[in-house]
């Protein structure tokens, strides 16, 4: 497959990945509205530096797993009752959320990047979805676990997730008065997300019974 398919199929998987408001993208996009679009963009290169790490070693994981299908039979299990906690949470989060308008400053171009950073290693959903959109593309044929391959799909996925970045950095003034930009909003689509994960993998563990 070549390479601008593998960079095209990785650009496409982050985009998507990133398009439900969540808390990388509209604190991005919080932050340029208050502080202007340079510390908005960045914070958005602090977060893609750490999902190229994150994509990349979601890759090699990918590629163990192909090798050790028993594992990927336990994993299943342990995801199922983690996306069950974690929807749990958000959800219950979701319920007590009063908003506040006051939030730390952080002047500093310096700080807004190791604030993405900080927040994009805090959030490890990358990692298991990246690593099953590995190993769905390879299945079929798209890609392989050749370095070459991945090191293009990884940059597809940072090119891809620092566009949605820059989106909702640039369009937010025309969303901001939207209720689902709000605090609560995000901690219930988040809760919802992942509570339709949490059934898709259960689905699959009852047909492998």
């Amino acid at each position: 497959m070549s390479i601008t398919v593998i960079f095209s199929l990785g650009f496409i998987v982050a985009l998507i990945g990133v398009v439900p408001p969540g808390l990388l993208n509209m604190t991005a996009a919080r932050i340029s509205l208050k502080e202007g679009a340079g510390r908005g963009i960045m914070f958005s290169t602090g977060v893609c530096i750490v999902v190229y790490i994150q994509t990349y070693l979601a890759a090699i994981f990918a590629r163990y797993l192909s090798q050790n299908q028993d594992v990927v039979e336990i994993l299943q299990r342990v995801a199922f009752v983690i996306f069950v906690l974690i929807t749990i949470y958000f959800l219950v989060l979701a319920s007590k959320q009063k908003e506040t308008k006051k939030e730390t400053e952080i002047k500093s171009k310096h700080g807004r990047l190791l604030h993405g950073m900080l927040l994009s290693a805090l959030n490890v959903f990358p990692i298991p979805y990246q690593a099953y959109m590995t190993i769905t593309l390879v299945s079929f044929g798209f890609m392989n676990f050749e370095k070459l391959s991945i090191v293009t799909y990884v940059t597809g996925a940072v090119t891809g997730t620092f566009a949605m970045l820059y989106f909702y950095i640039f369009f937010f003034d025309k969303i901001k008065d939207k209720k689902f930009t709000s605090q609560k909003s995000m901690n219930l689509s988040i809760g919802v997300i992942t509570g339709i994960v949490a059934l898709i993998t259960l689905i699959n563990i009852l047909k492998e019974l």
